[in-house]
C-alpha cells in the first residue's frame, strides 16, 4: 500500500507548503522595505507572506554583496574625446555643461552639470559590473 503525498491535508494546506521562487528584483524590493525608517522586518515579512528568518537571510546576503562591490578593484572606462560634437549634442547641452555617457550595450545617458562627480562614478562602476 502506498501513501500519497499530501494525504490527509486539505488543498489549502498543500498549497501553503509549496516552495515559492522570488526573483532577485522582488527580493531587493522587499529587503529595501525593511530599511525604511520605522520599518519592522517581521511586519514586512508578514505583509509578503514570508518567514522573517528568510528575510533576515536576504538582508545578510544583500549586505555581503554590497561589501564585495565596495572592495572590488576599480574599473576603467574608455573615453573618447571627439573634435566635433556628436549629432545628439545640442547647443543648449553644450552651454549648460551636460555630458553624454554611452554605456556598454549602447544605452546613452545625458548627465547635467549639477550631478555629483563621485556619485556618478559610483553609478557607472555598478553598471559596468552587470
Amino acid at each position: 500500500m502506498s501513501v500519497l503525498e499530501g494525504e490527509g491535508r486539505s488543498a489549502s494546506q498543500r498549497e501553503s507548503r509549496r516552495r515559492r521562487r522570488w526573483s532577485a528584483d522582488e527580493r531587493r524590493r522587499i529587503v529595501a522595505e525593511t530599511f525604511e525608517p520605522g520599518a519592522s522586518v517581521s511586519i514586512v515579512a508578514r505583509r509578503h507572506d514570508l518567514n522573517a528568518n528568510m528575510l533576515f537571510t536576504w538582508r545578510r546576503e544583500a549586505k555581503q554583496a554590497a561589501m564585495r562591490m565596495i572592495e572590488a578593484p576599480a574599473a576603467f572606462v574608455a573615453a573618447e574625446i571627439a573634435s566635433e560634437p556628436s549629432p545628439l549634442a545640442t547647443a543648449t547641452s553644450v552651454a549648460t555643461g551636460r555630458m553624454e555617457v554611452v554605456l556598454p550595450g549602447g544605452e546613452r545617458v545625458i548627465v547635467g552639470a549639477d550631478v555629483d562627480a563621485a556619485a556618478l562614478a559610483r553609478v557607472i562602476k555598478v553598471v559596468l559590473r552587470r
